[in-house]
């Protein structure tokens, strides 16, 4: 039953069942990882012709040939032709004979497609972070940008999605960009602990002198130490899906705040046009639909990791064939993260934000109330006093249809409050006068801008590009 198209099947009577084949093959998800796999082959071929398996002459053939199918297959020349093929080991393979003839049958010893695979995809998930670390940094830069322009543009702070306390529309944007810098080194740790699987073979190594240590460094990389681990985990997997729904829960979050905020009764910012759609019955609609897409969609991404445990919790040790599916899933969810940062940092960029309105709902629902408290803690009265007194003074307030920065000596003698006090429930004087680090005040403020700034300038890890393998 042999056939040009598998890497096994001489010691097999039958061809696999039409339907079971189908439900087996993975080349067309496989073709993402071209790039890797045509690097991972050339780096094996490498390291044959260190042991004496190869040539030094067969080994530049193979390379060359490797390049080659590389080529014809990334300008889409057969990729028509892939239907009878299992999986892309397959298909480079064949396509690699077609290039040196029989040559190409010696480029599989020592390996498996267990260590194989799981070494290109580790290739494959450092390539992408450089691809998320990119985005990311892209998505910093405009949040930083339009955080400094609006820095001291006050608007109100929400808990409880009720107003708060005042803060400024700079400051509650350049949470974004913290937010951002924690998936970044989320990234950059995981990206310091890949490891190479390639030399592992089918679980327990090879009796051919291969120097597993020579092919990790030639993928910037260790090996990993124990071989039947290399091939059995796919720890790496898990966590580049667990940063992905990270990621697609930080921007589905600014994503509902667009939403929210974009609505008649916030008025807080107008999306650009560029950002937003249309109703097909009626002419004013203007629908956040992308924002609504990337919040929806952040839920595909936290189905994928759990699709992905899910699937690895009960496998024993050794490949076992579940593992295929780890891939459609991480595909998935790296591309959300990449259009979903594309998507975010252009909203930001190019929406127009309703500075008066913001400045109006700055202050409403009394919510510089804890500055006067505060104001009366200074004054010596315990803060649980203080809680009281204020409190009192809203109902006051309420009764008597004023604000906290309209009241004057005669609302203070009424309330037994000294006006200094009441004084501290400006706008101003709320929002600037708070003093402690990472606050919205004037000073920390700034301070802050300062330091979000610095993590911009921030250089990424000196690390050495594995895409100059050849």
């Amino acid at each position: 039953m042999a056939d040009k198209h598998k890497l096994w099947g001489a010691a097999f009577s039958k061809a696999p069942n039409e339907v079971a084949w189908r439900f087996g093959q993975s080349i067309e998800s496989d073709l993402n990882l071209l790039n890797e796999e045509i690097q991972v082959s050339i780096v094996h071929a490498q390291t044959l012709a260190q042991a004496g398996i190869l040539s030094k002459e067969e080994c530049q053939e193979v390379v060359a040939g490797l390049q080659a199918v590389r080529s014809d297959l990334s300008v889409g020349s057969v990729r028509s032709d892939i239907s009878g093929f299992e999986d892309i080991h397959a298909l480079i393979e064949a396509k690699l004979k077609e290039k040196v003839g029989v040559l190409a049958d010696k480029l599989h010893a020592g390996r498996s497609r267990n260590d194989q695979i799981v070494t290109v995809t580790t290739l494959w998930v450092r390539h992408r972070i450089r691809d998320l670390w990119d985005g990311l940094e892209e998505f910093q830069k405009v949040i930083v940008e339009v955080g400094e322009r609006w820095i001291d543009e006050p608007m109100p702070g929400y808990t409880h999605q009720q107003t708060a306390q005042p803060i400024t529309l700079g400051y509650h944007l350049l949470a974004y960009a913290w937010m951002a810098e924690s998936d970044f080194q989320r990234l950059t740790d995981l990206y310091g602990r890949l490891r190479s699987p390639l030399g592992s073979g089918a679980l327990a190594g090879s009796t051919l002198p291969l120097d597993r240590h020579f092919a990790a460094e030639s993928l910037d990389m260790m090996p990993v130490s124990h071989a039947l681990d290399a091939v059995s985990s796919r720890d790496f997997v898990g966590d580049m899906l667990h940063a992905c729904a990270t990621v697609m829960q930080h921007l589905s979050r600014l994503a509902q705040e667009l939403v929210l905020f974009s609505t008649a009764e916030f008025d807080f910012v107008r999306l650009d046009d560029s950002m937003s759609t249309g109703s097909s019955i009626m002419p004013q609609k203007r629908n956040p639909d992308f924002a609504e897409l990337i919040r929806g969609r952040s839920s595909r991404a936290l189905g994928n990791y759990v699709t992905f445990m899910s699937m690895m919790r009960a496998l024993p040790l050794g490949y076992n064939r579940d593992q295929q599916d780890d891939k459609p899933p991480l595909f998935d969810s790296v591309g959300l993260c990449l259009e979903s940062l594309s998507l975010c940092t252009e909203m930001i960029r190019t929406a127009e934000w309703n500075l008066p309105r913001l400045k109006q709902m700055a202050t409403a629902k009394f919510s510089t109330a804890t500055a006067i408290a505060e104001a009366l803690v200074l004054e010596g009265l315990p803060f649980r006093q203080a809680h009281e007194a204020v409190g009192k003074t809203v109902i006051y307030c309420e009764q008597h249809s004023k604000a906290l920065a309209d009241l004057e000596q005669s609302d203070a003698d009424a309330l037994g409050l000294s006006l200094a006090a009441l004084r501290a429930g400006t706008l101003e004087s709320a929002l600037d006068g708070k003093q402690t680090y990472g606050s919205p005040g004037k000073v920390p403020r700034r301070q802050l801008l300062h330091e979000t700034k610095q993590i911009l300038n921030a250089s990424l890890p000196d690390l050495e590009d594995p895409d100059t393998i050849s």
